[in-house]
């Protein structure tokens, strides 16, 4: 699906939006509700990750294809590994099969985990048959991908001597390993994080719990480019929401107050308002801790005539595109002059965009998300505009909400 993405309303946009279930907690949540049957989830994410997770925590041999699915791919390893008769072969995407998978594989091999590769070393696909796991120490890089930790961490309590596990090195993805941390915790289950040493106690059975999936902060930030753009007077209201959240990318409210941003919580609803304009000429923020808003940020910035200089990126080369690359040709294709290295981004300040370009998202839903609100400043064509299925179906009609043009070519 191409579109093309415009905006041509004088009028101030006053509205509210009802943002899908975060998909990092759905598919956290979705582990647990397998590992115990006691929880219920509500507010789930109607993404594709959420559903292929959901389908894959439902099989229990043959093959698994997770498509794109990056959490998927890492929290179903851990998962099925830990599952005693299961068999399954874990596949996905060509993509998927590019992305690193072996720092998991030799960690969950360390627990005693049976799990070989069937193309290429240190690579999806891979064969697990489900074993009882019983060692219960293991170490990994603590600057690699939250998504391993949290696999680790998640079985961790049905383990049958819990988990003791040690971060090597400096730790750069804190708040989502505090989110799974929180949701053991939320179950019943001891957790202790100190230092560099986490550790979960085995649990065999928890009460009846539910859990409540909070709205995606992530899919917010694209709300908050919006009300950044616009005029000052803007306000969007965004539910459901908590002030003290468990996802890293809740800084999104303290970012955009560069932005002349500000946001109010009331109840389980964030309410942001465009109340001046910018102040400052370039921004600079380590987002090792939210790497996922490193693109909406960078477009913000550039819509605005700002630079920005966006470090702790390191994650970014092997999501679902390189990114970094990835941003780097397609913001200079509307009139940006951008430099990446293998964890930065520096965008230099510009006024002139390019009207009508055409962005490429490389199976990227966060590609096509983070240049979509840049159509209130010029029209351009989004390529593969269906790609934010992944993560956020509703995000076209939500953004016809508020009064863009999306028309199909």
């Amino acid at each position: 699906m191409k579109l093309q993405i415009s905006y041509s309303k004088d009028k101030l946009i006053r509205k509210s939006i009802k943002v899908t279930g975060s998909k990092s907690e759905t598919n956290r949540s979705l582990l647990l509700q397998a590992l115990f049957s006691d929880i219920s989830i509500e507010n789930l994410s109607n993404s594709d990750d959420g559903e292929v997770m959901q389908k894959g925590l439902a099989t229990s041999k043959g093959v698994v294809d997770i498509h794109h699915a990056g959490t998927a791919m890492r929290f179903l390893t851990a998962y099925f590994a830990s599952q005693e008769g299961k068999e399954v072969v874990l596949t996905g995407s060509h993509r998927m099969q590019e992305r690193p998978i072996k720092v998991l594989v030799e960690a969950l091999r360390e627990l005693g985990a049976e799990i070989t590769y069937e193309k290429n070393e240190g690579y999806p696909p891979i064969k697990i048959r489900g074993k009882k796991l019983t060692n219960n120490q293991v170490s990994l890089p603590a600057n690699i991908s939250s998504q391993y930790i949290s696999a680790l961490l998640l079985i961790a309590p049905s383990l049958e001597n819990g988990l003791e596990l040690e971060l090597v090195g400096k730790i750069t993805s804190v708040p989502y390993i505090k989110m799974t941390l929180g949701l053991l915790d939320h179950i019943g289950v001891e957790t202790e994080f100190e230092g560099n040493q986490i550790r979960v106690t085995p649990k065999k059975s928890i009460e009846k719990t539910t859990l409540v999936v909070e709205s995606d902060w992530s899919s917010a930030s694209y709300f908050y480019s919006i009300v950044a753009l616009a005029d000052v007077g803007t306000e969007i209201k965004l539910s459901s929401y908590k002030e003290n959240s468990l996802q890293g990318d809740s800084i999104l409210a303290k970012v955009y107050t560069d932005f002349g941003v500000e946001t109010s919580f009331s109840e389980h609803q964030i309410t942001l308002s465009k109340v001046r304009e910018s102040e400052v000429d370039t921004i600079s923020y380590d987002l090792s801790n939210a790497p996922d808003i490193a693109q909406t940020i960078s477009v913000t910035c550039f819509g605005l005539g700002m630079g920005c200089r966006l470090t702790g990126l390191h994650t970014l080369p092997i999501k679902e595109t390189d990114r970094l690359a990835a941003m780097q040709t397609e913001l200079q294709k509307v009139g940006a002059t951008v430099v990446i290295d293998h964890e930065s981004l520096t965008l230099q300040p510009s006024k002139p965009i390019v009207s009508g370009a055409t962005i490429d998202t490389y199976h990227d839903h966060r590609m096509a998300m983070a240049f979509g609100p840049l159509g209130l400043k010029t029209t351009l064509i989004v390529n593969d505009a269906g790609v934010v299925s992944k993560s956020y179906p509703d995000f076209w009609k939500d953004l016809k909400t508020l009064g863009f043009s999306t028309e199909e070519l």
